[in-house]
C-alpha cells in the first residue's frame, strides 16, 4: 500500500481522490494539503465522502508542512492537484517532495475525466480571468436558442461543510442562500441563474453528473481557474488572454487546455495590443494546429456612468482574477478610467483583517479592491475597508451585484461585460458540429 499526500485547494484534489484513490486498497491517502483558499487547512475530508477505507476521514494540512508530512508519514507519492500556477511553481513543489523522499505525480485528463451519457461542451482557460464566464454564457445562449435543455456543471468551490456540499443544485437565489454561498460561488452561479440555467456543483462529481444528466439534453462544463474538465468533452473550448500573452504555454494546467482544445477563443482583442493577439495565435498554432481559433471581445457597459465622472472612486474587482490570476486590473478599473473618475482610491492603506493579508501576498493589486468573500468574516473585512476608504462612488466590477450582500453608504455603479465574437468563425458556427 503506497502512502500518498494530495496537494490541493479544495477542488481538483478532492475530485482526484474520489475517482482515483477512494476505495482503492493499493493506496493510503494520509493527508491533503491546502493552498490558495483561506480557512481550508485544519479541517478533514469527511468519512461520508472518503469511503470505507477512511472511517475517520482524511486531515487537511497547510501546504507549508509538506516536507514534514512526507517524513512523518513515510509518504511515497505526492500528487499535485490544483491549478493556475506557473510551471516554475509546480516544479518547485516537485523538488520539495522529491528532496523529502517522495515521488511527484500529476494525474492527467484521461485518469480523472468522467464519461457522460449526454453531449458535453467544456469551457476552460489558460488563466483565471480570461473570460470563461462570459464565454460559457454565450455558449448557453446559443444552445438554448436551438431549443436545447441545459445543465451547467460548475468546477467545485466547496468552502463549507463538505458532506452537505457533496451534490448541490442551484435554480434560484434562494438556493444560494440555503447553501450559504460565498461571494466567489455567487459570482459563478448568479449570472447563470439570471438566464434561467440550472447549475450543479459540489464535491462528488460522479453523483453530480448523474443528477445533471436527468434534466438536460446537453451539459456545459463551466471550468474554474485554468483547470481541465472533470467531464470528458465532446467539444472543448479554451479561452486565451492576450493581456497575458505567453501564459498559454507556461501555466499549469492551462498549457494542457490549449493543447487539447477543439476551439480556442482569443478574448479581449479590443483591449490588447495586436502584437500580443498575434503572439497568442502563433503559440496556439504551434502546439495545437488543428484548433479552430475564434477572436472575441468583452466590451463593458455601465449603469449610470454619469455617477463616476469627476468622483473619487473605489473600484472593486473579482477577487481570484487579481490574486492567483495575477491581473493588476479588471473591468471595473477600465470603466472608472473610461468614464472620467477624478481619482482612483488606493485601498491598501485602509485594508483590514484578511484583506490586509491579501494585499501583502498579492502586491500587484493597486488602486483596486479584490472582492474576497470566502466567508462571512471576509465579507465583513470588505465592508470595513470600503467604509474606511470613504469613496464618493463605488464601481462594482464583479460578476455579481454586491449590493445584495453589502450595504454601501455611497452611490454605486455596476459594470457588466459579455462576449462578442469578432469576425469569423463564430461560436455559433463551431457549435454546429456538436448539434
Amino acid at each position: 500500500m503506497k502512502r500518498v499526500i494530495i496537494m490541493g485547494a479544495a477542488g481538483r484534489d478532492f475530485h482526484n481522490f474520489n475517482v482515483y484513490f477512494r476505495d482503492n486498497p493499493e493506496y493510503q491517502v494520509v493527508a491533503f494539503t491546502a493552498a490558495q483558499i483561506p480557512n481550508i487547512a485544519g479541517r478533514r475530508y469527511p468519512p461520508e465522502l472518503a469511503g470505507r477505507l477512511y472511517p475517520e476521514g482524511i486531515p487537511i494540512e497547510p501546504e507549508e508542512r509538506l516536507a514534514e508530512l512526507i517524513k512523518e508519514h513515510r509518504v511515497q507519492q505526492v500528487v499535485f492537484a490544483y491549478s493556475d500556477v506557473s510551471h516554475q511553481h509546480v516544479m518547485e513543489r516537485a523538488a520539495i517532495a522529491q528532496a523529502a523522499g517522495a515521488d511527484f505525480l500529476l494525474l492527467g485528463p484521461d485518469s480523472t475525466m468522467l464519461k457522460s451519457k449526454k453531449p458535453v461542451v467544456a469551457i476552460t482557460a489558460v488563466r483565471t480571468g480570461c473570460g470563461k464566464s462570459q464565454t460559457t454564457r454565450r455558449v448557453s445562449e446559443l444552445l438554448k436558442a436551438r431549443g436545447k435543455r441545459l445543465a451547467v456543471v460548475r468546477h467545485p468551490m466547496p468552502y463549507g461543510d463538505l458532506a452537505k456540499q457533496a451534490v448541490q443544485r442551484f435554480a434560484s437565489y434562494e438556493d444560494l442562500d440555503r447553501h450559504n454561498c460565498t461571494i466567489e460561488e455567487r459570482e459563478e452561479y448568479e449570472p447563470h441563474l439570471d438566464r434561467g440555467n440550472v447549475v450543479y456543483a459540489g464535491v462528488d462529481y460522479e453523483r453530480i453528473l448523474r443528477e445533471a444528466e436527468r434534466e438536460a439534453d446537453i451539459l456545459i462544463w463551466d471550468g474554474g481557474n485554468n483547470d481541465f474538465p472533470f467531464l470528458r468533452p465532446d467539444l472543448w473550448i479554451t479561452v486565451a488572454d492576450p493581456l497575458r500573452a505567453g501564459h498559454e504555454l507556461t501555466f499549469w494546467p492551462g498549457s494542457v487546455n490549449i493543447r487539447l482544445a477543439d476551439v480556442v477563443v482569443i478574448n479581449k482583442v479590443d483591449t490588447a495590443a495586436r502584437e500580443a493577439v498575434r503572439q497568442v495565435r502563433e503559440n496556439v498554432q504551434k502546439v495545437n494546429p488543428k484548433a479552430v481559433i475564434v477572436e472575441a471581445a468583452s466590451p463593458i457597459s455601465v449603469d449610470e456612468p454619469e455617477l463616476i465622472r469627476g468622483k473619487r472612486a473605489l473600484v472593486i474587482e473579482d477577487g481570484p482574477t487579481l490574486t492567483h490570476g495575477g491581473m493588476s486590473f479588471g473591468a471595473g478599473r477600465l470603466a472608472a478610467e473610461r468614464f472620467g473618475a477624478r481619482e482612483l482610491i488606493d485601498p491598501r492603506p485602509f485594508a483590514v483583517g484578511s484583506l490586509a493579508a491579501t494585499f501583502k501576498e498579492y502586491p500587484q493589486a493597486e488602486k483596486i479592491l479584490p472582492a474576497m468573500g470566502y466567508g462571512r468574516e471576509q465579507i465583513q473585512d470588505l465592508e470595513e475597508t470600503i467604509r474606511r476608504a470613504r469613496p464618493e462612488v463605488v464601481v462594482i466590477g464583479t460578476p455579481i451585484d454586491l449590493r445584495r450582500l453589502i450595504d454601501f453608504e455611497v452611490p454605486t455603479v455596476r459594470v457588466r461585460y459579455e462576449l462578442q465574437e469578432r469576425g469569423r468563425p463564430t461560436l455559433e458556427e463551431v457549435l454546429q458540429r456538436l448539434l
